[in-house]
């Protein structure tokens, strides 16, 4: 691991203006906390309520988790940030805020298809959905997004890692992301850059391939149901995830698919707040506000703290 002669860079931030730092220090940390706060609840009362120990709830847990983890990993930095005077993160620490960054987020996305694959089975083959999603198979898609989701990181960190910085140690960011990191490299990128983007499209393809195809096969499910109560409780069962997976790879592809020139920077950095701390904190929001099986847990564990 050598990263030239830089032992450490110094992150840009959001913003260098200083009236600005402390004010944004805290809206992040109300963010942050409201993150925290709201995974962790959600977490919770899927633990203590025993009707929502079932495959969607599992993936949603998980899912929960993901959100909590992965924005633990910059935001604690990045508050920081906010309120010293010089932004400087070790070499060391850089990467392994980008690998864990890249880890969290590729796990989110397969997660976020499974969760895709078991509402298809749930609608389109009720009579199956017990045997298709037993505990056993839910356990082997969770342990395959993580697992997969530790390989692309390996992928993204070792493309930073085999890179020699030798010109300038300031990371026009507030997060150590593999692009901005590899603009720093005084050595070839093309390889690199040609790898990160078979693997980020791959992820991306299959999982939105999966996700479409899915979502497809339950609409023409749901058109041949006769009656509207139906077509409601079918779509009342997707309406969540359908949000949370279009905020995700909405904000995602306006945070990485823009053009490369300087003008973008500032817009780029825009998207890259609202994919990485917005996102995780409307996700147990979402899934609190729309689905009765939540507010129902909600409730009988209100009477137990009452009581």
């Amino acid at each position: 691991m050598d990263p030239g002669n830089h032992s450490s860079f110094i992150l840009m931030g959001l913003t260098e203006q200083p009236k600005l730092q402390l004010p944004l220090f805290f809206l992040f940390l109300l963010n942050y906390l409201v993150t925290v706060v709201g995974n962790l609840f959600l977490m919770i009362l899927i633990c203590l309520n025993s009707h929502l120990h079932t495959p969607m709830y599992f993936f949603l847990f998980n899912l929960s988790f993901i959100d909590l983890c992965y924005s633990s990993v910059f935001t604690p930095k990045m508050l920081m940030n906010f309120i010293s005077k010089r932004n400087v993160i070790s070499f060391k620490g850089c990467v392994s805020q980008l690998f864990f960054f890249c880890f969290f987020v590729s796990s989110e996305c397969y997660v976020l298809t499974a969760m895709a694959y078991d509402r298809y089975v749930a609608i389109c083959k009720p009579l199956l959905y017990t045997m298709a999603m037993s505990p056993q198979v839910c356990s082997q898609l969770i342990s395959v997004s993580y697992v997969m989701g530790f390989a692309g990181a390996m992928v993204h960190t070792g493309c930073v890692i085999r890179q020699i910085f030798c010109d300038s140690n300031i990371i026009s960011h507030y997060m150590c992301d593999i692009l901005p990191l590899l603009q720093l490299s005084c050595s070839s990128t093309y390889a690199n850059e040609i790898m990160i983007s078979a693997v980020v499209g791959t992820v991306i393809i299959v999982s939105i391939l999966i996700i479409f195809t899915s979502y497809a096969l339950i609409l023409f499910n749901i058109l041949h149901i006769p009656s509207s109560k139906g077509w409601s409780k079918a779509l009342s069962t997707c309406g969540s995830h359908i949000t949370t997976v279009g905020l995700f790879y909405g904000f995602g592809l306006l945070t990485h698919v823009r053009p490369s020139s300087s003008s973008f920077v500032e817009q780029g950095k825009f998207f890259s707040v609202l994919y990485t701390n917005v996102v995780p904190m409307l996700n147990p929001l979402i899934y609190n506000l729309r689905n009765k099986d939540v507010k129902t847990a909600v409730k009988k564990t209100l009477k137990r703290i009452t009581k």
